[in-house]
């Protein structure tokens, strides 16, 4: 029993090796399976790292061109900041300057008030000149037709004091009498030593005689019909030299025209229609010796200086200084 139990103890040793053998062949093929699949891996994880290399190398390119962008990107931000800047300052200038046509066009929408109202005034007062210039018009209107109708008449009695002169002219020389006639007034001049005495206001018998013959001649021509209408006044000037005072030759003057005066609207040849008119129309002035008559040499001529006038004045004496006023007006 002893010699069986020790062969089945070798019997189970020689089982036992085999088994042994074959478990490491097991252990073998799966470290060999092992170091298969690690080298598998290895390598597949190395062709994943070469891959994964690359595409990070791809990407760090792009991240290296967008940086690259990003920075050019950067760089045309600060320019298009500044750009904004220096156009926000511009703008803000631009306000300012837009603040300020605005406070001035707001002073000058003022003043251009102001300017219309004056504007408005102007037209009213323009208005109100039209109106008066209107009305001035209309009175021009009929001092021009006064004028007119004035110049007409002027032009008549410049022809009836002409042809008045000229008829007196005619019918003194043909009288042979010593007496002077203005050609440009008609004024006559007579002697006064013919007349008076000196410092006598009394007439003399040879002036009585000259006045009995010119008085009549010279109212024949004065007085006829067609110069009634025009004749307005006769006068008679006394005139003295300049010896003695003014006042005495004033009065002698005049005391000397008013005989004259008197002579002549008591002359007894007178009709009684030319009485009658005579002393409507004579009149008698003393001038003293204001109205000098000199020589050539700038003397006075004393004998000259005293004499005796007779002149006339046409009617509308009145009418004739209006229009020398207007015609003064109108130059």
């Amino acid at each position: 029993m002893a010699r069986q139990h020790v062969h089945n103890r070798r019997a189970g040793r020689g089982n036992g090796g085999s088994s042994w053998i074959s478990y490491s062949d097991i252990m073998a093929a799966l470290v060999l399976m092992f170091v298969l699949f690690l080298v598998y891996n290895l390598y597949h994880y190395n062709q994943l790292l070469t891959v994964k290399t690359r595409e990070l190398e791809l990407q760090q390119s792009i991240v290296m061109s967008q940086q690259s962008q990003l920075e050019e990107q950067a760089g045309i931000l600060i320019i298009q900041q500044a750009n904004l800047d220096a156009a926000t300052a511009a703008l803000a200038q631009a306000q300012l300057d837009l603040k300020s046509r605005e406070d001035e066009l707001a002073q000058q929408t003022i003043i251009l008030i102001g300017k219309m109202e004056e504007l408005e005034e102007a037209k009213a007062t323009l208005a109100a000149r039209e109106t008066e210039l209107n009305s001035l018009q209309l009175q021009l209107s009929a001092q021009r037709e006064l004028f007119d109708e004035q110049t007409r008449q002027l032009e008549e009695m410049v022809g009836v004091r002409s042809s008045i002169i000229r008829e007196l002219s005619q019918v003194l020389s043909r009288s042979n009498l010593a007496a002077q006639v203005d050609p440009n007034t008609g004024d006559i001049t007579l002697d006064s030593k013919v007349f008076f005495q000196t410092n006598s206001s009394e007439i003399q018998a040879d002036g009585q005689m000259l006045l009995d013959t010119f008085v009549p001649i010279y109212l024949s021509v004065l007085l006829q019909d067609k110069y009634l209408d025009y004749v307005g006044e006769i006068i008679i000037e006394g005139h003295t030299d300049s010896s003695g005072t003014y006042l005495k030759n004033l009065q002698l003057s005049q005391s000397r025209a008013l005989s004259v005066a008197e002579y002549c609207l008591n002359m007894p040849g007178l009709t009684i229609p030319q009485r009658q008119l005579l002393q409507k129309i004579l009149t008698a002035k003393g001038r003293a010796s204001n109205d000098l008559v000199y020589n050539p040499d700038g003397t006075e001529n004393m004998e000259a200086s005293r004499r005796v006038e007779f002149k006339f004045n046409l009617k509308d004496a009145e009418m004739i200084s209006e229009m020398n006023a207007i015609l003064n007006m109108t130059e």
